[in-house]
């Protein structure tokens, strides 16, 4: 296990290494430059070469990634702004904040939309598809299987903005998502992503309703599972007994990549909803060409996604005793 680890986590600062050349040549790829955007109305040429100069840009490309990476492990001091203590992203061309420090403002909103949705949509989306493959053949499972269908087809940028109008401006049930700390006043944080929880977790329930339910159905197939039918088991033993721990392997895959990618940013959802998190922080990088904002963002982002795949794969051992990581 130990040697399993070690290898994933050296791949991983692999893929981050390549990861961040390939973020670095498409930025130089973009014609705008980042210091006609911080230079304001009185630019002119002197006012342009000095910026340069300040962020380093007068340097050849190769100078400018190798500066980078020193400063991500060692830090920096020869910042104008002030000392860069690692892991040091440099600092924004917009906002002229530590970009590290700006990750970290946005993360308590990623974080708490993430972490609730996954919760509704696990429930939900499990729960549904256990219930669609116990009632096999029913009503119930139609009802489920259809719905699950016509909900995988939706996206989050026609739901959300409808259950805004709806909800907010409409009825009036609701005030308009926002994020609170969660600290100050638990109700507000909850009845601020109230909204966006239910959205998000409405299309990834979908998924998951129709993956528990084809899971669960092949796994009563497995002949351990008939096995244990026959030496007189009852139904509802072998489901939750066998059944049902064999079934998780591909959805804890699946939930450990979304889990990630949420944790990195749920660029839709933010902007939609206006929430001030990584993936609304992401457009912002894109927009302005910051490029320092936005090496950390998807390092950022990439990273969770790793980090989360290793866990993954470590949890298939404890999971299912049939599989083995060498």
């Amino acid at each position: 296990m130990l040697r399993f680890l070690v290898r994933r986590t050296l791949g991983a600062v692999v893929i981050l290494f390549l990861l961040s050349i390939v973020t670095f040549v498409m930025f130089f790829g973009v014609p705008r430059d980042p210091a006609l955007l911080m230079c304001g109305k009185t630019c002119n040429a002197d006012a342009i070469a000095n910026i340069h100069h300040v962020l380093g840009l007068d340097k050849s490309i190769p100078e400018q990634y190798l500066i980078f990476l020193h400063n991500l492990v060692m830090g920096s001091d020869s910042f104008a702004q002030g000392p860069c203590p690692a892991p040091c992203f440099g600092y924004s061309y917009h906002s002229n904040e530590p970009v590290w420090n700006t990750l970290i403002d946005r993360l308590p909103t990623t974080v708490s939309l993430t972490i609730g949705s996954a919760v509704f949509f696990l429930l939900i989306g499990i729960g549904a598809g256990l219930v669609a493959a116990w009632r096999r053949g029913t009503m119930v499972d139609k009802v489920a299987t259809a719905g699950a269908m016509v909900i995988s087809g939706m996206q989050i940028y026609f739901l959300g903005p409808l259950a805004l109008a709806l909800l907010v401006y409409q009825t009036h049930w609701f005030a308009k998502p926002d994020y609170h700390e969660f600290t100050v006043n638990p109700l507000n944080w909850f009845a601020g992503l109230l909204i966006p929880w239910v959205v998000l977790s409405t299309i990834f329930a979908a998924q998951y309703t129709r993956m528990a339910r084809s899971s669960m159905i092949e796994q009563l197939q497995e002949d351990h599972v008939r096995t244990a039918r026959a030496k007189g088991m009852s139904r509802r033993y072998v489901f939750f007994r066998y059944a049902w721990r064999g079934s998780l392997i591909p959805i804890v895959t699946i939930f450990g990549i979304d889990l990630g990618s949420l944790l990195g940013g749920a660029i839709i959802t933010e902007v939609t909803f206006g929430l001030p998190g990584l993936g609304q922080l992401s457009v912002q990088s894109v927009f302005f060409s910051d490029l320092p904002l936005l090496l950390g963002v998807m390092l950022f982002a990439a990273s969770m996604i790793l980090v989360f795949n290793i866990v993954v794969d470590a949890a298939y051992a404890f999971i299912d005793p049939r599989v083995r990581l060498s």
